[in-house]
This record gives C-alpha cells, structure tokens and sequence, in this order.
C-alpha cells in the first residue's frame, strides 16, 4: 500500500477546530508554529465548521479555511479534509425541520447535539451535496489535502415518515410480495400478517417488537440509508478528483450499522480508539489493550491493508465515569500498539482544548495553559520524534494464519432472539475469549465477515454464528474440505437470514455432517451456576477439566471423536454426554465446542492447535503477563517486532535469537527488559 502522505512518513495528526478561534488570530498564528514543535505533519480540519463555511443559506465563506490550509502546507503539514455533515447548522435546523431525526417513539428531536439528522431527507442530502461540492472545488486538488474524512463517527437511525416510506420500498425490492415477506417475517405469530404494505412501520418501543425479521432487516435499511447518505458525501469529491481518498471513523464496537458493508466505500479504514484506561487498582491495562487491538484487527483486516488511527486521547477524555488521565509514558505505549496491529497513523482529538461547550475539558495536545512544557505535549512530541524514524513501516503487512468470523447480521439476531438466554448471551464476548489467547502469545489474527475470502488461512474460528446463510455454510465446508481447521462453537447455525429457525438438525445447512454432532437441547445457565468439561482424550496438551458457563448444548456424537465430555455434579443430569468433539471432513478437521468454557479452555485449546497447525506467532517464546507481540513486515522485507508491557510491574522476554532496538541501535542477546508500561520497536539483529 502506497503511502497515504505525498512523503512517506507515518501520520502524526490531530483534529484541528480552527473555526472556534477565528476570533482569536494570534492563537490562530501560534497554533502552526506549535504544532511543527509537537512534531505534528497532518491535521483533520473542517469536521465541525459547516456554521462557519455556510453561515446562511447559499453564502460560503471558505477563504478561512483555504488560508489555513495553505499556511500549514506551506510549513510541512497536510490536511484531512472532512466534510462537516455530522452536525448541521442552526439555521438549517429551524428552516427544514425534516432533516431532523425522528426517535423511535416517533417523537421529532429538537436542535442540538450532533450525528442527528435524517439520513433519508432529500433536503439534507441536496445540502450535504452542495457543500462538498464546493469543498472540492476548493480543495480536492490541493497538493495539501491528502484524505477526505467523511463526516464524523456516522451512527444512529431516523424513524420519520420520510424514512417509513423509504423503508416500505426497500422491502418491496428485496422481497417482491407482502405474501414473501409475511413469510419471511412469520408474521402469523399473533395475528401479525400485513395486507398492506402502508401498514408496515419500523420497530418501536410502543409498537411493533415482536417480529424479528421486522427488526433484523430494520437494521440493514439503516445500514442502507447510511451508505447510500455516504455516497451522496463522496460523489462531488471523487467527480472533483477521481483519485482523491476517502475513509470514515468507525466507533469500535459499535453495532448501529454494518461498519463491513460501509468498508466497501473506503479508500482507507480508521477509527477512534477509546478504552477506559486506567481502571484498574492494580495498573493492569492488559484487558483495556486486547479489546482495542482486537477492534484495531478488526479495521485492518476489512480492506486487508493498514488502517488510520483517527483519534486517540494523548491524555484523558471528558465523557467517561472517571476521567484518568493517561499516566507517564504510558501514550507511547497505546501509540506503538496500534503501530504494531497495523496503524499508518497516530492522530490525537484534539489539537488545542476549547473554551467552551461539551469536550472543553477532553484532553488535547495543547491544554488551556497553552504552554509547551507540559508533560502531555513533550510525550506527544517524543513519539512524534520515534515516528519520523518509521518512514519504512508505511504500508507494511501483517501475515494472519488465524481468521476470527465476526458477522454482524448474527449479532444482530441472536441479541433480539428472547431466549436461551436474556441476562447476556455473550456473542461478542465469545469472540473476545477466542482472541485473547492468540494475542496474549503474540500471534497475528485477522476478522473476516461472512462475505470474505477464508481460505488462505490455516485456522477458521466461527464463534456463535447463530444467523446462518446457506451460502456461508457451504463456504466453510468447503474450506474443511480442502485441507482447513475450523472450530465451531454452541449455538451455530440456529436460524436463517430472516431469523426463521431451521427445520431439522443442527447446526443447519450441512454443519452438523461437517462436525460429526447434533444439537439434542441448549441449556442456559445462570451468573453463578457452572457446569465441568473433563477431557477424556486430548489430541495435544489440555488440562483434565474445565469450567463451563452461560450455555451449555446437549449434543450427540454422529461420527466425531468425542475429547472431552460434560460432568454435571447433578443427579439429574446424564454424565459422560459429549461437549468437545473433532472430527474429519474431507482434507480438513471441525472441532466443535459445545459449551461457554473459561479462558483457561481457550488459551490451552487454541494455541496448541496452533501449534499443531505449525502457525507461528510473532516471536516464539513465553511471554510473562501482561507482555504481548506483534510483527509487521515492511514493503522491503525488513521485520518489525513490537514488544509492549501492559502492567507497571518491571518484565523481561527470553528472546530466541537477536534483537535490535529501532529507536536506539541497541542490541539484545537473550533478555529483553521491558519498564512497566514499556514498548520496544526491534528489527532483526545483524
């Protein structure tokens, strides 16, 4: 991937808010001078200026942000261009009051806040329209502009009766009849059947909720609208400059919309990277860490090339319960995280601390003291320093063996289904204990959604795919039966793309034959009840048992080898029934995991059938707590080796061959010492 900037240097940026300072030009003059000793070289500019760029109807004033676009590329720095659509201005509030959302208790917003507006109202779109359409006219060609963020954390859903509308229409095109869809919605449960399309209306919380392909395909019209509404956003910038990059910044897990469909639009994944840091009495961050660099994944793995790192607190925010500031040094070692997970950026919100108004207390490079000897802004500028030296990471590639199935359709589904389980069913969290252990030993892990391509990877992991398309089904049999390992877990293949459960066997359309099992019942338990998994023949090195929780499948072995079998402490409970099973599928193997286990279960499991596998992780030794790895591998060949500790406790790594520190020439033999909170960057040494 070619370098983002017009030089090839990792992004060190920040979001820049010029237009709350218009009035105050001498901060205005101090801010580029700052920012060059910061070591800053992009900004994100125009996200919220529409006011300022449209102060009436029709009447653009862009001379102020040309001028300040020009003066830092004459000084070195370039631009993120963003169009300023996620929040409108007054003005257009109070003449057009359409374009302002409707809840789902069909009660119209009033003007204010952010991210609010109708996605559907052609008034909006025309306005959004007209207004990138002179930004690029402006500055889609300007040597200074390197990207185009797309309006700010796109979220949220309109039920208006501009939306109603579009949605009866985009239900007539997928499903052609009422007597279609009535089925697919089975809505003769209750007496619930539409005879007319005029009749539909989106779920709410004094309506309709019991229909649940009603609400699954109520969440992909939104997801409709919004990359419809987004292609309204690009279309006068790519018309201005067909090559001009475009990208949006996702909300980690966020699951309003289909952040996959959305990643087809995008030039360049980025998001904004928000973990409650410093939560822990004990100082260890490493949940805080494997959380954002499973998301960090994520986003590198939906257009298989590094993401951008659009926002970070260098300090604190202001929105969490208690708002810690980041302590000392521990920003590099957040920054050299998501370096090593695949970032081509590190960008800060924001640049300068506002007055006024809901984020003047979140942290920014330069606080309200406007003072350059804080120890924020000298962290800030040291890692910019370490960045300059890392203009050869720029497009460098991550080589994952490992793919996690993240769908989220299925979320969708299985969190509306109302049963087995309503106190959390834990899809996600399902998935976050499947990854723990390949980050905890340094392995690389990528996330790929039903409609990618699995089949290079050595090891599929399928966590609670509770919605099944037959087309992915079929997928991953084939995968097994050209040589791949997936590992399948409880509560697979229950229902189909319009939540309809399957008739027959599960799990459905031929997943049950590929492992070898069948689903006889599904038992869920509650917080404090836990159910024994004993292994009774382990393929590689397993403990003799484990805990179980939240769901546990009754199943029977038809055909699979049964390694490990439930033991319930119950009178009532038949011991010795099967709940991990393999078994072989053409080339390839299906290991099936019937129950919710411990970590303890993931992390002997998996990494030992990695091994087997012969992945390989990082680097190939034992990490002490805490500690975790990762390798890039620049467009040259050269390895990068990322070594961080997430606890404030002093640790040391046993290293398998030599290493020497990027940042200081420094070479290691055997031990590489890590300082609490610590990070290395290290190549191979000579």
């Amino acid at each position: 991937m070619p370098s983002l900037t017009p030089y090839p240097h990792i992004i060190h940026g920040c979001d820049y808010n010029p237009e709350q300072w218009l009035h105050s030009p001498e901060i205005l003059k101090q801010d580029i001078e700052l920012m060059k000793q910061a070591n800053i070289n992009s900004v994100s500019i125009g996200i919220f200026a529409w006011a300022a760029l449209e102060p009436e109807e029709g009447r653009y004033e862009l001379d102020w942000l040309a001028e300040i676009v020009d003066r830092l590329w004459e000084n070195g720095i370039t631009s993120v261009m963003a169009t300023p659509s996620g929040a409108k201005p007054v003005w257009m509030s109070h003449k057009y009051p359409e374009i302002r959302r409707v809840s789902a208790s069909r009660i119209r917003d009033l003007q204010g806040g952010r991210h609010n507006h109708c996605y559907t109202s052609p008034v909006y779109r025309e306005k959004v329209r007209a207004i990138n359409t002179k930004l690029a006219e402006r500055f889609a060609n300007h040597p200074g502009v390197i990207l185009w963020h797309i309006s700010n954390e796109i979220q949220g859903e309109c039920h208006c009766e501009l939306c109603q509308a579009a949605f009866r229409e985009w239900l007539k095109e997928r499903y052609g009849t009422l007597d279609a869809l009535n089925l697919a919605w089975w809505t003769s449960f209750w007496s619930h059947t539409y005879t007319d399309w005029s009749q539909i209306e989106s779920p709410a919380p004094n309506g309709e909720n019991s229909i649940h392909g009603l609400t699954l395909d109520w969440k992909r019209f939104c997801t409709h609208q919004t990359y419809t509404f987004f292609e309204n956003e690009i279309a006068p910038i790519k018309a201005a400059n067909p090559n001009a990059k475009v990208t949006m910044n996702l909300m980690g897990f966020y699951d309003g919309i289909d952040y996959w469909k959305m990643s087809k639009l995008l030039d360049v994944v980025s998001w904004d990277c928000y973990p409650a840091w410093h939560t822990q009495q004990d100082g260890d961050e490493t949940y805080n860490a494997f959380w954002a660099d499973a998301y960090s994944d994520i986003c590198r793995s939906m257009l298989g090339k590094p993401y951008l790192l659009m926002e970070n607190t260098p300090s604190q925010t202001n929105w969490q319960g208690i708002c810690r500031p980041k302590t000392w040094g521990f920003h590099r070692l957040t920054a050299i995280s998501h370096l090593a997970h695949g970032a081509d950026s590190i960008q800060y919100f924001q640049w300068r601390q506002g007055r006024g108004g809901a984020e003047k207390f979140h942290g920014a490079v330069m606080t309200h003291a406007n003072r350059t000897d804080t120890r924020v802004f000298q962290e800030v500028r040291g890692l910019g320093e370490t960045l300059k030296r890392l203009d050869a990471l720029c497009g460098a590639k991550t080589d994952a063996k490992i793919a996690m199935l993240y769908d989220i359709e299925s979320h969708w589904a299985v969190n509306d289904a109302q049963g087995p389980r309503n106190d959390g069913i834990g899809d996600n969290d399902l998935m976050l204990r499947m990854y723990l252990p390949f980050w905890t030993a340094g392995y690389a892990v990528d996330f790929v959604s039903p409609d990618m391509d699995f089949s290079g990877y050595h090891l599929l992991c399928v966590p609670m795919l509770y919605l099944l398309r037959n087309d992915i089904a079929a997928r991953i049999r084939n995968y097994v039966k050209q040589g791949g390992t997936v590992v399948l877990t409880m509560h697979t293949g229950v229902v189909d793309e319009h939540d309809l459960c399957y008739m027959g066997d599960t799990p459905a359309e031929g997943l049950a034959e590929l492992a070898g099992i069948r689903v006889l019942e599904i038992d869920p338990l509650y917080d404090d009840e836990y159910e024994t998994l004993r292994i009774t023949k382990a393929p590689f090195p397993l403990a003799e048992s484990y805990r179980l929780e939240r769901l546990c499948e009754r199943i029977t072995a038809e055909g699979a080898e049964v390694l490990g079998v439930y033991e319930h402490g119950n009178p009532c409970m038949p011991d010795e029934m099967p709940c991990l099973t393999r078994n072989s599928f053409g080339r390839g193997t299906a290991y099936y995991a019937a129950a919710f286990a411990e970590d303890r279960f993931y992390s002997d499991f998996l990494l030992s059938l990695a091994e087997r596998l012969g992945i390989q992780p990082a680097l190939d030794t034992a990490f002490p707590h805490g500690v975790t790895a990762q390798r890039r591998t620049a467009q040259d060949g050269t390895a990068f080796w990322f070594l961080m500790n997430w606890t404030r406790e002093q640790k040391a790594v046993t290293l398998p061959f030599a290493l020497k520190d990027y940042e200081t020439d420094k070479i290691y033999q055997n031990k590489l010492p890590l300082p609490p909170y610590g990070a290395k960057i290290l190549v191979r040494a000579n």
